[in-house]
């Protein structure tokens, strides 16, 4: 859902799209972080939210990760799903994200972000696509320019993968090519 601006900026904005960046914690899962005796730390990740992001991939586009937590399970996750660029335990997300784009070689223009908290606005205010989840905080929803139908990890990363691939014009091909194997 469109805030602030119209629906065709959105698209034109979600057409020049190379990089999305992804927040973890209340954007990949649903934000709860369970701790055990023996100090291990598990997460649930949405699988529908790993297959968009893997789509993305296959068609050129990066996918990246800034988080202020620091967790192996991330790391794992990440690997699984071929996430290269992963910056964890960031207290200046701006600087990750000033550092990333220099590496891949993309603009603010061209960078899209989830987020769901105040700690993601400086990403917002620097990509061209700023989204905030549904349960996100009112201070970051106020900042992004949509925000998704769905709650971070219940599926707000598939939401905003399929958006991006319709955008560009790919979703056709690529669900034929499912429907054809």
């Amino acid at each position: 859902m469109p805030k602030g601006i119209s629906n065709k900026s959105l698209l034109n904005r979600a057409r020049k799209i190379r990089l999305l960046i992804l927040d973890v914690d209340g954007v990949m899962t649903d934000g709860g972080i369970i701790l055990d005796n023996d100090g291990n730390e598990y997460k649930a990740f949405h699988v529908r939210d790993g297959q968009g992001i893997k789509m993305l991939q296959r068609e050129g586009i990066h996918v990246a990760i800034i988080t202020g937590r620091n967790s192996s399970v991330v790391k794992r996750r990440a690997d699984e799903l071929g996430i290269k660029e992963v910056y964890q335990k960031c207290h200046s997300k701006a600087a990750a994200y000033e550092r990333l784009l220099k590496k891949i070689g993309v603009t603010g223009e061209e960078t899209a972000c989830i987020g769901d908290d105040i700690v993601d606005i400086p990403l917002f205010k620097r990509s061209a696509l700023p989204i905030a989840v549904a349960d996100a905080a009112k201070e970051a929803k106020a900042e992004a320019v949509m925000v998704t139908e769905n709650r971070g990890g219940r599926g707000a990363v598939r939401e905003v993968t399929d958006f991006i691939l319709k955008a560009k014009g790919l979703w056709k091909r690529i669900l034929d090519d499912y429907l054809e194997a």
